[in-house]
């Protein structure tokens, strides 16, 4: 697991329309929200895209980037962003291994049954590609405004 302070781990994974985007790209130029979340279209997941995208202006006058990463493939982040028109980017990581750098990736206890899965999970990372927090198992209802509020105080 990732901690305040530590260098936010680099990855390169493709966005909803086939676009690659690199962490190490936004380096010296915004800050990064990057925020994991299980599976897109359910409704823990869905408030809490919806959250950021209403938010969209306010990051971007933070000079800061919000990017969603789940498992799910960019044909499934495609129908989710169009049928709820978020503006955040979504990010594919079908093999989990951004999720495992980041600690996200893990075993999960679900009415009895133990399997892997991702741990709804939020970083700030700041212009220089230092994590600022490392907020592992959140709740999807009003994180948004919470990390805004975080992002504002860099």
């Amino acid at each position: 697991m990732l901690n305040p302070g530590d260098t936010a781990p680099d990855f390169s994974l493709e966005e909803t329309d086939g676009e690659r985007v690199q962490l190490s790209g936004y380096k010296g130029e915004k800050n990064v929200v990057v925020y994991f979340y299980p599976k897109d279209d359910t409704p823990g997941c869905t408030v809490e895209a919806q959250d950021f995208t209403e938010l969209q202006d306010q990051f971007d006058a933070a000079d800061t980037v919000v990017l969603g990463i789940s498992r799910d493939d960019c044909g499934s982040h495609a129908a989710f962003r169009d049928k709820y028109g978020l503006t955040v980017k979504l990010l594919s990581d079908p093999d989990a291994s951004v999720c495992e750098k980041y600690g996200v990736w893990q075993e999960k206890d679900k009415g009895g049954e133990k399997k892997m899965g991702i741990v709804r999970s939020t970083f700030i990372i700041d212009q220089a590609g230092t994590v600022r927090q490392a907020l592992y198992g959140v709740s999807a209802e009003g994180h948004a405004r919470d990390v805004l509020e975080q992002v504002r105080a860099l």
